[in-house]
């Protein structure tokens, strides 16, 4: 049998050896050239290749620049424009998560007064992003120019603070709501804790730096037992992720005030209600459903107690972050160094009259004329708590702050706008 090399090499007699080696060099010489013209053309390949890359890098930054939703000279000019100042000893605000409930009343209210003011919101679907817009609206027939942004874009957050030397911001962006917590996690350690170091991160760095009020929350208070609650109180129960978020919130702002001397000022809200509000929010739920005719759930604590709530009207909140700003003081740091030591505090604004949650519904059925189907349930272990109750007497001796809506009066408001902006006639919706 022949050998393998014989089938590859056939020989013709008195010629073999001589044509084997003419043969094999013959190939050694195609092989090599053609290895090289290989090579060569590999090297064009990959150079034709990067090339093409690069220029669809191009495009591709070129078209995100063009399709951004911010920046360029004309965004500037609005930004500029809506942070300048009308007052005597005015201050110029970013206010973060400004089209949303409360962002969007002090922004009003700053504005009004001549204050310069400049909103940035990511407009998520956490609820109808249309109410969210029509405060966007409101806000920009007042001249109050909105950034559609996340607070985590520190691109984004490290160019207002470029075009614009904020003298204070009141951050108010955040993940909101108790139960949504167990259903998405991950967005509350995102908005709440991840953005939070996001825009503190700016606010060092910035020159000068600004003062920070931010929106803690009552929830803080978690498991403590002793009523009212006061700043001094135990905050290290959370019963729920949003509640350790915002716990999470007051240590890390500590930190940065610590370390880089920012002025800041944390306020823990209770259950703030009114216009414009929240719809997850238990009294807007309830009066949807009960225009509806849909029943209501009502959830009792242990041993069908009643569960309670302070709550605290918006136009009394707003005086207290207004307050907040006005007495902040100033930041000692510069160049990301502190040169001194700076404020720090945190107050509570709540209303200090708890309202159990079955007199909040029979205070909307005599508002909206409807009687309420209710549903009595167990408060399921959802991270709810069973009552809060303010103690504001460091607000109102620090701030001045004193809340004069009660809830009777604070509903009456709520009911009339939303009848107005659902379009509601005599408890029927007009189409």
């Amino acid at each position: 049998m022949p050998a393998l090399e014989d089938e590859l090499f056939p020989s013709t007699p008195g010629k073999f050896k001589i044509d084997r080696a003419h043969t094999m060099n013959r190939h050694f010489h195609r092989c090599f050239g053609s290895t090289s013209t290989m090579f060569l053309w590999a090297l064009f390949l990959v150079a034709l290749t990067a090339s093409y890359l690069s220029f669809q890098s191009f495009v591709y930054t070129g078209s995100r620049y063009l399709t951004a939703s911010w920046g360029g000279i004309q965004w500037e000019k609005q930004i500029r424009h809506s942070a300048q100042i009308h007052r005597s000893n005015g201050m110029s605000v970013l206010v973060t998560g400004a089209a949303g409930f409360v962002g969007s009343h002090v922004s009003l209210a700053l504005k009004k007064r001549g204050d310069g003011v400049v909103g940035i919101d990511n407009f998520n679907n956490y609820y109808d992003p249309s109410l969210k817009r029509a405060r966007k609206s409101l806000l920009n027939n007042q001249g109050i120019f909105i950034v559609e942004g996340d607070i985590n874009d520190a691109r984004l957050i490290a160019k207002l603070f470029d075009t614009v030397a904020f003298t204070h911001v009141m951050h108010l962006a955040a993940q909101a709501g108790v139960r949504y917590a167990m259903e998405n996690p991950h967005s509350y350690v995102h908005s709440n804790i991840a953005g939070l170091v996001t825009l503190l991160e700016a606010c060092k760095s910035a020159y000068p730096q600004p003062s920070v009020v931010w929106a803690s929350s009552s929830s803080v208070y978690g498991l403590n037992e002793n009523v009212p609650f006061s700043e001094s109180d135990r905050t290290d129960q959370p019963a729920s992720l949003y509640a350790a978020t915002k716990k999470a919130g007051e240590e890390i702002t500590h930190t940065y005030n610590h370390i880089y001397g920012l002025s800041i000022t944390g306020l823990r809200f209770f259950t703030v209600y009114g216009p414009w509000g929240r719809p997850d929010m238990a009294y807007f739920s309830f009066t949807r459903n009960i225009l509806q005719g849909k029943p209501i759930t009502v959830y009792r604590g242990k041993d069908r107690a009643d569960l309670a709530r302070d709550f605290t009207f918006i136009d009394d909140i707003v005086k207290g972050c207004v307050g907040s700003l006005d007495t902040s003081g100033k930041s000692t740091g510069s160049g990301g160094k502190k040169r001194g030591p700076a404020p720090y505090r945190i107050f509570n604004l709540g209303n200090t009259s708890p309202v159990t949650v079955p007199t909040l519904v029979s205070l909307l059925e005599r508002h909206l004329k409807v009687k309420a189907k209710r549903n009595f349930v167990d408060m399921p272990g959802n991270g709810d708590v069973p009552f809060t109750h303010a103690n504001i007497s460091l607000a109102h001796r620090e701030l001045g702050y004193k809340p004069t809506t009660d809830l009777a009066t604070g509903l009456k408001k709520f009911v009339k706008w939303y009848l107005s902006y659902y379009g509601y006639n005599h408890g029927k919706a007009v189409n």
